[in-house]
């Protein structure tokens, strides 16, 4: 397979305020284009050609990292596009994973609160991430293109904390973007709809 750039789920400036139109401008349509360019060029003469994202990003992990880091953020956009919505986010949950984050994160505002101490807490670029582990809810952090995938865990809801997903909207004010994207953004329900995959 070869990677290829989805479109957008929704109009660019269906986020805002809380992500400007500039900002999905330049993060999808350059920044996520140029991993998939890079990604086709790399995985040409890779021995990974035909094989899926997920295998080719836990195939690529520490034995060829300029294919896995852009194999990684490919798979990492391809979601986070979708973890959003207009009018998204809030703590009105689909009931199985409200009752997960009740039992595995202790609650809600428990939740809030450590996904985004997870992402201030993420040195430099990377990820902060909602995974499922082991049958469990685990709150993970990863640093650049790393992915829930390559620690044995199924990603479920994660936040870009590379600059360029706030500096525009945000300068260097991470705190309020991850607040922003947990209380006004995120799409519950395709985090549902990976946890059930995940859980099955």
């Amino acid at each position: 397979m070869s990677f290829e750039l989805p479109d957008l789920p929704y109009a660019y400036d269906a986020l805002a305020p809380y992500m400007s139109a500039e900002t999905l401008e330049f993060h999808h349509d350059k920044h996520h284009q140029a991993y998939v360019t890079k990604g086709n060029e790399l995985l040409a003469g890779s021995g990974l050609e035909g094989k899926s994202l997920e295998e080719i990003v836990k195939e690529s992990f520490g034995k060829n990292a300029p294919l896995f880091n852009n194999a990684g953020q490919h798979y990492n956009h391809i979601h986070f596009w979708k973890w959003m919505k207009k009018d998204g986010g809030g703590s009105s949950l689909p009931g199985a994973l409200a009752s997960a984050i009740d039992s595995d994160l202790g609650g809600f505002d428990k939740f809030r609160a450590d996904f985004i101490a997870a992402g201030v807490g993420q040195f430099g670029s990377g990820w902060a991430w909602l995974a499922v582990k082991d049958g469990k809810l685990e709150i993970m952090k990863t640093p650049n293109g790393e992915n829930p995938l390559v620690h044995g865990a199924a990603p479920i809801l994660g936040c870009d904390v590379w600059e360029h997903s706030y500096y525009i909207d945000y300068r260097n004010a991470r705190p309020k973007y991850l607040e922003a994207f947990i209380d006004s953004m995120v799409n519950w329900d395709y985090v549902l709809e990976m946890y059930e995959a995940a859980t099955k």
